[in-house]
């Protein structure tokens, strides 16, 4: 999950954007409205932490400008401003919720994790499907219930796949949700994490649930069809199909249902 933080106070911009980052998420941070503009112009992200009080263009214009184009990502205004007209303004303009400060770092991380999961229906913070299991709150991942020791990005991954269970993702969505702005879009590192991730699984499951859709991207769940791996690098091409009977915790709303 890709996140930008605004906020013109750079020390508290910059706490919030460590204790994201070793939460899990992609963070990306900016310290002026204008700025904040163009990179939310330039890039797409899955929440934006939004100050109202900032130099240049105001958060609720931003917020404003935002929504024009773009009712998908979320935002989560965090301000100085506590009264009932503020919170009741910032709401209605199309956030998604409002913090006061001060805050708690770990209140904060509590509600960008309901946040990224609001486009589906959820029973518990777990992802899960064709026996992998996400933790969303502990970022651990487990295959058939064992424990599975993935890096920053494969988790990344994997939790962004499942997320999406069902469709495929392409590599250009992936580096859009998962890494930050200093990617190198044409770079092979997410070959790289997606190979090593897909290895870890198939190690403890027998069979590999990613499927790599030929110009369509990765998927996993749904409709999954492989044909048996023969070397450690090799890919599953589609030649026959195998439907999932595991009953996946996440279901994907309507894109129009905002909760």
């Amino acid at each position: 999950m890709r996140i930008l933080i605004v906020e013109d106070e750079k020390n508290l911009c910059d706490m919030i954007g460590k204790s994201l980052h070793s939460a899990g998420y992609e963070v990306d941070l900016c310290y002026d409205g204008e700025d904040a503009l163009e990179m939310i112009y330039a890039e797409k992200y899955d929440l934006i932490v939004l100050d109202l009080n900032l130099p240049g263009v105001d958060g609720m214009e931003i917020l404003r400008e935002l929504r024009k184009e773009n009712e998908e990502t979320k935002v989560l205004i965090l301000s100085a401003r506590s009264q009932i007209a503020d919170k009741v303004d910032g709401l209605d303009a199309g956030a998604n919720d409002y913090m006061e400060k001060p805050f708690h770092l770990q209140e904060l991380e509590a509600r960008v994790r309901s946040l990224t999961r609001r486009k589906f229906i959820q029973k518990n913070v777990c992802l899960e499907c064709d026996g992998v299991k996400f933790d969303t709150r502990e970022r651990m991942a487990y295959a058939n219930g064992e424990k599975v020791a993935l890096t920053r990005k494969e988790n990344g991954i994997l939790e962004y796949l499942l997320l999406n269970q069902g469709r495929p993702v392409s590599q250009e969505e992936l580096i859009e949700h998962v890494w930050d702005s200093s990617v190198d879009s044409f770079s092979g590192s997410i070959r790289v994490h997606m190979s090593s991730l897909r290895r870890k699984l198939k190690a403890t499951l027998g069979f590999d649930p990613i499927v790599n859709k030929i110009g369509e991207g990765y998927r996993i769940g749904g409709i999954v069809s492989y044909t048996p791996i023969t070397g450690a690098d090799s890919e599953p091409v589609e030649t026959y199909n195998h439907y999932n009977t595991v009953d996946c915790y996440y279901m994907r709303m309507p894109d129009a249902s905002f909760i």
